[in-house]
């Protein structure tokens, strides 16, 4: 498995965020996290990547905990926050020509090529030549993508990618996620239900901060669960 989350709690005061997760989650799979706001899964994604401390249980990735991990075990994890960290005053191309310095790309050559191929993958080009101030949220949305994938990691989290896509945007930011899972691993978050259809290979339902369902999506949409358990999300 590439990662292991074992029993894992984190408080905020008296209230459980988490309580008791745990998940397995192999290479080349892409796994929806669905549950609504409040549900925990934007504290589970920040505890994955190091960015939490967590109160119980472990976190391991490739065999490693997360938390004795470093810089270096960071640098193969790719994370897209629910609210987009963004430099608006750089262009697209500077800003992520300085992401590509931040993951160690030290010849300009290679860094361009890198952007390059980036921006494309993304579907940037059209705005590349703009500051990120004057995109329109959609592709902000793509340059907080293109940030999150410069470098090629093994683990993709990314906390609500869609969110502000037009249904143009939408479906190529959809395909592009379904492609980076077919040889990376992918964790995303999100409290819709047809992107989870659209997108995943496996469905992690939470709801305060518990894991109420695991399965595989042909399994849920088969036996008619998946409905069912994201009407039951509400109650």
């Amino acid at each position: 498995m590439l990662l292991e989350v074992h029993d894992v709690t984190k408080r905020y005061g008296p209230q459980k965020a988490l309580d008791g997760v745990s998940v397995s989650v192999p290479k080349g799979q892409v796994v929806g996290l669905l549950g609504p706001n409040g549900a925990g899964k934007s504290t589970l994604m920040k505890s994955i990547l190091g960015y939490l401390p967590t109160d119980g249980g472990t976190i391991a990735f490739d065999g490693t905990e997360v938390r004795d991990g470093g810089d270096a075990m960071r640098r193969r994890m790719g994370y897209l926050p629910e609210h987009n960290p963004l430099y608006p005053e750089m262009y697209v191309r500077e800003f992520l020509d300085f992401i590509a310095g931040l993951h160690g790309i030290k010849s300009k050559a290679a860094r361009d090529a890198k952007v390059e191929e980036t921006i494309k993958r993304v579907g940037l080009s059209p705005e590349a030549h703009k500051p990120i101030s004057a995109l329109s949220k959609g592709y902000k949305q793509r340059v907080g993508l293109a940030q999150a994938i410069l470098h090629d990691p093994e683990l993709l989290i990314l906390d609500e990618p869609t969110s502000g896509l037009d249904p143009l945007q939408l479906k190529e930011i959809r395909n592009l996620i379904k492609s980076f899972g077919e040889s990376r691993t992918v964790i995303l978050s999100t409290h819709i239900l047809q992107e989870v259809e659209a997108m995943c290979d496996r469905v992690v339902i939470i709801k305060q901060g518990r894991i109420v369902e695991d399965a595989p999506l042909g399994d849920l949409i088969a036996r008619g669960g998946l409905e069912q358990a994201f009407d039951a999300l509400a109650g």
